[in-house]
């Protein structure tokens, strides 16, 4: 069940009904979600849920649901299993033919794409990059071969690394949308390059939960060849190979050049000889 990312009136009316009729409310932090049903006037009994005890709690959830009684799962803020906890207690559903139903809610993803001024036709989403340099690196490489575009979250405290590796990782030149606090009294988006978020935010301190929507791999980079397969071309056929994607002879000779590290001068020679 999805639950607000910051506006207590985004929760809706079924997903209301849905918390005072059922038995049981599992929730990723009962300490959070007490305020949640406290607000709403809902006296209901609530079990932890989360990332650290999924597997063990998962089970005793499905004994109780197979006695019949109806449980509904929430995170701290938006849709279960998107970056939370959830998808362990639901494939273990799925295998004991256990029925569900979604209430669909906020996602601060969704939200923040649709603020983006990006393609939204289809999208890639990575949520948190991770803290270990060889998942951050994964996450790097999928982001720079994606033709569509990415959505990911991050922390105020590691906003500022990743938009440093971001930009190390040869992207800077890509459009990125930053959202943060969506929903809620400060939210904000800004818009440019990730070498200018990277900057701005060497300069102001982060603040708040963000999401971050970076373009896909633009023109320009689709149509670039890599030095592994400039090392098995010609330079003829280097050139033939830009024109074949439809660019004009003159800036397909100059991207050739740009690729090789020579002058444009020096493919003319070679091809008009």
């Amino acid at each position: 069940m999805g639950t607000p990312i910051g506006n207590l009136d985004d929760m809706s009316i079924r997903a209301l009904r849905v918390l005072k009729e059922v038995d049981l409310i599992a929730a990723e932090d009962t300490r959070h979600s007490i305020k949640l049903l406290n607000h709403f006037e809902i006296p209901k009994k609530m079990v932890a849920y989360h990332q650290h005890n999924e597997q063990k709690s998962s089970e005793g959830l499905i004994a109780l649901l197979k006695q019949g009684q109806n449980i509904a799962l929430i995170s701290d803020a938006g849709m279960p299993l998107i970056s939370d906890p959830g998808s362990v207690l639901v494939k273990n559903c799925v295998e004991n033919g256990i029925a569900m139903e979604v209430v669909p809610g906020p996602n601060a993803g969704l939200c923040g794409l649709v603020l983006s001024g990006l393609d939204t036709r289809a999208f890639l989403f990575l949520g948190f990059l991770g803290k270990e340099n060889k998942a951050i690196k994964e996450g790097l490489k999928r982001i720079e071969e994606a033709e569509v575009t990415t959505v990911l979250y991050e922390s105020p405290h590691r906003l500022t690394k990743t938009l440093e590796a971001l930009e190390k990782f040869g992207l800077g030149h890509r459009q990125m949308s930053i959202s943060r606090e969506i929903t809620k009294r400060y939210e904000e988006t800004i818009y440019g390059s990730i070498s200018e978020h990277n900057q701005y935010y060497q300069e102001h301190t982060p603040r708040g939960e963000y999401v971050l929507c970076i373009e896909g791999k633009t023109d320009d980079e689709a149509r670039t060849i890599t030095n592994l397969e400039i090392e098995g071309l010609s330079i003829a056929d280097h050139l033939a190979h830009y024109i074949n994607e439809g660019i004009p002879e003159k800036e397909a000779m100059k991207q050739v050049a740009k690729d090789r590290g020579i002058s444009k001068r020096d493919v003319y020679n070679v091809v008009k000889r």
